[in-house]
């Protein structure tokens, strides 16, 4: 893997990265599109991907598949997901022909209030350790969308996971670096090193890795049951745990969670319709950067031109100072969602874009607020079923701790909260769902399914879902090029966490744009970063309803594969 950014390394001091020797023309494309009738299937990991096309062989729905590859992954790529985590979707029913949304997210442990970090002077909360750790939802997650959407049974969906993880699997490339490179500083945490590092270091590439504690976990789930989890012998255990290490996650909060189902917000970009999840996730900002890159001449300008990354990197910034004032758990506060996606607003936002210069901070928008490392996975079936679907445990092995016995990791989602300002919409409550960054996404054409798509990766992820938008609508890129296209990462925005950005955040660009560019992105400000790794990680299915034939698209930043039959 050090070989493999060093050479990427290289060929960025030696300019443009290009697959110049493909047939098809497509510049940045690095493969070929997927294509297949019956089914289709793109994840982060090929074992995960195989897995979902055999549910969907043996009759599966896109669902089923998608809740079987999601149990491989967070075996795979625990460093990214797992059932300690969260989940949300975004689902296309054939039958209804309409999309349907769901939020899997846990909330803030009821005994925790914002005093506790006030009274401590603890201005953000830590990372690892018991105390950013929230409820869990995926496991409800899995059993709620697949009530509604799936036909097998769950025993059927979990077994290849349990298989797996007793027989034991080689570990890939990607993923062996990331565990490798973010295990520090766990070591010590309570049934870390037990799990994950059991020849005395995280598993190398290639090296058979085995979970069976995750196993036997998932074979509890399966005969007994969602209820296991939140209230038998799982749930008894997380509480035990969580007491033992001085947390504050306990079986009530475990037997109280529940998920809901939500209706997508969307806008229209320049005849297509772009969707998201409300809050309390982060997807309204990438509808908030397309209205604004609406106002443009985007295809003009370019790809990977000096105006074009200006204007997307503004959009951005403007996006994002929303982003941290207003999205928040809607339970415990009115969003002004219908004002933040109108055209209106968009063009007021635009106004503020200095064509030349950029700028070091932007205002968020004066409208009243009232209180009161994941994995992305998409898959679609035969009968035209579509699931846009993405789970985290939030940062690369969460909190840390995992619980006596069980194989997984308890997310660090609660670490999202401010605890700074207990007036700020996404402060500390008890039982409050944070701030999210994981977003699923889908794109429909004149009220059709045309793109299930998600991007992976912390905040990059709506810059990144505006990007692979606008690759694909203004510069016409296929699915798979849209995917491998250079992208830029603008990170130092003000956060809903409290951090506040004042001068303007670093513009991170991908090996691939012009070196010309650079140079006249700095004169007009921007801070220029070449970070390599956090430009995210992309899955996508495709749709053409006339030849009724599915395209599939995984990009080369991980270690995936989309796959069809």
């Amino acid at each position: 893997m050090h070989r493999i950014i060093t050479a990427c390394l290289s060929l960025f001091l030696i300019g443009q990265l290009s697959a110049q020797d493909r047939l098809t023309g497509e510049t940045f494309t690095t493969r070929s599109e997927i294509l297949a009738r019956n089914g289709m299937a793109a994840t982060s990991q090929p074992l995960a991907t195989q897995v979902a096309l055999d549910i969907l062989k043996a009759g599966g729905t896109a669902m089923d598949a998608a809740i079987a590859a999601n149990a491989v992954l967070g075996l795979v790529e625990p460093a990214s997901c797992g059932i300690g985590g969260d989940l949300f979707a975004i689902v296309w029913d054939a039958k209804e022909k309409k999309l349907i949304g769901f939020n899997g997210s846990g909330r803030a442990p009821k005994s925790l209030n914002i005093d506790y970090f006030l009274d401590r002077g603890i201005k953000y909360i830590p990372n690892l350790g018991p105390l950013p750790v929230s409820v869990p939802g995926a496991v409800d997650g899995w059993f709620a969308l697949h009530e509604r959407f799936g036909k097998l049974p769950m025993e059927t969906l979990l077994k290849p996971a349990i298989d797996y993880g007793r027989e034991g699997f080689p570990v890939s490339e990607v993923i062996a670096f990331e565990m490798e490179s973010n295990y520090r500083g766990m070591e010590g945490l309570p049934g870390f090193a037990e799990t994950y590092m059991p020849n005395g270091h995280t598993p190398r590439k290639g090296e058979v890795f085995k979970n069976p504690n995750l196993s036997n976990t998932y074979e509890k789930i399966a005969k007994e049951g969602r209820d296991t989890f939140y209230k038998g012998d799982i749930a008894r255990t997380i509480d035990a745990y969580m007491k033992k290490h001085g947390g504050f996650l306990s079986y009530e909060d475990l037997a109280s969670h529940t998920s809901n189902w939500v209706e997508p917000v969307s806008t229209n970009y320049r005849g297509y319709d772009i969707w998201e999840l409300p809050p309390n996730g982060q997807g309204t900002a990438a509808l908030q950067m397309l209205n604004i890159l609406e106002g443009y001449d985007i295809a003009s300008m370019g790809f990977g031109s000096t105006e074009y990354l200006h204007v997307l990197t503004e959009a951005k910034k403007l996006a994002y100072e929303d982003r941290a004032k207003f999205y928040a758990d809607p339970e415990f506060n009115k969003i002004p969602l219908e004002e933040l996606l109108s055209k209106e607003y968009a063009a007021e936002r635009r106004a503020l874009i200095d064509p030349q210069q950029a700028a070091n901070s932007y205002p968020a928008g004066d409208m009243e607020i009232e209180s009161g490392n994941t994995t992305y996975l998409t898959v679609a079936d035969k009968d035209g079923n579509m699931v846009s679907l993405i789970q985290s445990i939030y940062s690369e092995f969460a909190s840390g701790m995992v619980p006596d016995g069980l194989g997984f990791v308890l997310q660090n989602r609660g670490g999202m909260f401010n605890v700074q300002d207990r007036n700020h919409a996404n402060a500390l409550e008890p039982g409050k769902r944070p701030f999210h960054t994981i977003i699923p996404a889908f794109i429909t054409k004149d009220g059709k399914p045309y793109v299930s798509f998600g991007l992976m990766g912390g905040s990059v992820q709506p810059q990144g879902h505006a990007q692979i938008v606008v690759n694909l609508v203004d510069f016409g890129m296929n699915l798979q090029e849209a995917g491998d296209a250079p992208r830029m990462r603008h990170s130092g925005s003000s956060q809903p966490t409290g951090s506040v950005m004042t001068n303007g955040g670093t513009l991170n660009l991908e090996s691939g744009f012009e070196p010309k560019v650079f140079r006249e992105l700095r004169k007009m400000g921007h801070r220029i970063s070449f970070a390599v790794g956090i430009y995210g990680g992309y899955q996508a299915i495709g749709v053409d309803l006339e030849n009724k034939v599915y395209s599939g698209a995984s990009e080369s930043r991980k270690d995936g594969q989309a796959a069809g039959y």
